[in-house]
């Protein structure tokens, strides 16, 4: 029996399209380690729910934010975007950081193993707590 890095059975989700504020960087892990503070300062943590959006296509890393009422992103130099729905394989992860950032190559990968992805969009991963992320494979309907 194999071991899984995920602390339950992945299982099926379907989601709808979100409208988010967003900044992208390339997939490389200097850039994202760069990234992610910086946007975390401009938008602020108290009651966001933080994503990243990995498209391997265009070698992109985009971290996004669901856009609240009163948001600007123009105003904060930020991008809109959508957060795309529809089916996803779901991964959840546990630890603490950073052992739990180690993991999510791994997690991607046992995802891709389980079934195919749908190229046309991104993998998402859902930042739920400091200790917790989910991590979504695109996955035809």
């Amino acid at each position: 029996m194999t071991s899984s890095v995920f602390v339950a059975t992945p299982d099926r989700i379907e989601r709808p399209d979100v409208t988010v504020m967003q900044r992208a960087t390339a997939d490389e892990l200097t850039s994202i380690q760069q990234l992610w503070p910086s946007f975390e300062q401009l938008v602020g943590l108290r009651g966001r729910k933080m994503y990243a959006q990995v498209d391997e296509r265009r070698n992109t890393y985009t971290v996004c934010t669901p856009v609240k009422e009163h948001d600007a992103p123009d105003v904060l130099g930020l991008q809109s975007g959508c957060l795309a729905g529809g089916s996803y394989l779901r991964g959840r992860l546990v630890g603490d950081p950073p052992q739990i950032y180690e993991r999510i190559a791994e997690g991607v990968a046992e995802l891709q193993g389980m079934m195919p992805a749908d190229d046309e969009r991104p993998l998402i991963e859902f930042y739920r707590r400091h200790d917790q992320i989910e991590l979504w494979l695109p996955i035809g309907a």
